[in-house]
């Protein structure tokens, strides 16, 4: 394997284009502290290690364009560094399958291409380009509800023994099935779906085990999120839904000693205003009960820039994979995908999964 980790990315949105952008921001920047991370340094290797060689998407303003151009094709919205001070290189965007990954609400906004091709046939180009070049993980950052789309990935990856990152809640690494087989083919994989730095999830988690540690008893939590970019348009789509609301309402339930009852907890994304772009707002309340019986409640209002709040996480995510395939070791790494993602193959506290991340990087 060589110095650069070779990444590959699955839909070009906003959350890569925060990706990229802010690791030229660093660039940019030497003297700033790298914020969002585990550590700057992950045995041996750092955010400018990685190398994205190319990008994967059904926009038919993305397709065929250049990596560096496509990120600040419309509908993505972040513009952290002007397009003209990126630098250039010779990533190419290529075609995925659409399949189920395009919803009714944000198609006119992707306008994806027209394709004569077959799911196969595309099959078949792409695993052409990750020999070509040399690509070592997949990333996917798909739209929530792109179940069948996020298999075709992982069965990429499988048949050309890629490393895959899923950031999103269509169970992969924590599915018994398709954990088996990246087990069996001794390849890494850490999923699913992406805990933000500081996001609605991991701080709603963290106030519910604290109130849960600290003794009192938890009787009905609600978590509700609104956004205005092509996530939280996709998510009016209830039917795609399903898979997002078992993520983070497990990655809830998972920190509690006693489970709640489905009727009293409930968390997910609940609407698109659009004039709030990448901005994120969560509005969380916990009730409960302490001493004799006396009721408590809290209530906490989070804002963040959605794309900033998960773009650390990847990097680690992708270092974390590279360390997997520099070791040898396959199937769902479980430190990163507890410490990483809402949906992991073993939930456990985030406390613990930090040090067994930190364990795992030392190589205990």
């Amino acid at each position: 394997m060589s110095d650069k980790i070779k990444v590959g990315l699955v839909g070009i949105g906003n959350c890569f284009s925060g990706l990229i952008q802010g690791i030229e921001y660093y660039r940019k920047n030497p003297s700033q502290e790298v914020t969002g991370i585990i550590h700057d340094k992950l045995a041996g290797y750092g955010i400018h290690d990685i190398d994205f060689v190319c990008g994967f998407d059904v926009g038919e303003n993305k397709v065929g364009k250049l990596l560096h151009e496509a990120i600040y094709e419309y509908p993505n919205m972040v513009d952290w560094i002007a397009k003209d001070d990126l630098p250039k290189n010779d990533a190419l965007v290529y075609e995925s399958p659409i399949l189920d990954g395009v919803g009714v609400w944000v198609e006119n906004r992707i306008k994806p291409i027209t394709s004569t091709k077959t799911p196969e046939q595309i099959a078949d180009e792409v695993k052409q380009i990750i020999k070509e070049r040399g690509v070592e993980i997949i990333v996917s950052y798909l739209p929530v509800g792109s179940d069948k789309v996020t298999e075709f990935w992982a069965q990429i990856c499988l048949d050309t023994n890629t490393a895959f990152v899923n950031c999103i809640p269509s169970f992969i690494a924590s599915d018994e099935k398709w954990a088996k087989k990246f087990e069996e083919k001794n390849i890494p994989c850490i999923g699913d779906d992406i805990k933000g730095q500081v996001g609605a999830t991991i701080v709603h988690r963290t106030l519910a085990k604290l109130c849960s540690d600290r003794g009192t008893k938890i009787e009905k939590t609600y978590q509700i999120n609104v956004g205005g970019n092509t996530d939280f348009l996709n998510m009016k789509e209830q039917d795609r839904l399903a898979s997002k609301r078992i993520s983070k309402t497990e990655s809830v339930q998972s920190q509690l000693k006693e489970r709640l009852d489905d009727d009293q907890i409930y968390v997910g994304p609940s609407d698109f205003i659009p004039f709030l772009g990448n901005t994120k707002l969560m509005f969380m309340r916990i009730e409960g009960r302490q001493w004799a019986n006396i009721p408590y409640n809290m209530e906490v209002r989070l804002e963040v820039d959605d794309k900033a709040n998960s773009a650390g996480i990847v990097i680690d995510a992708i270092r974390l994979a590279r360390i997997a395939l520099d070791r040898g070791i396959g199937g769902p790494i479980k430190p990163a995908s507890a410490y990483l993602m809402k949906h992991p193959i073993e939930q456990t506290s985030d406390v613990k999964a930090k040090a067994a991340c930190e364990k795992f990087v030392a190589g205990d």
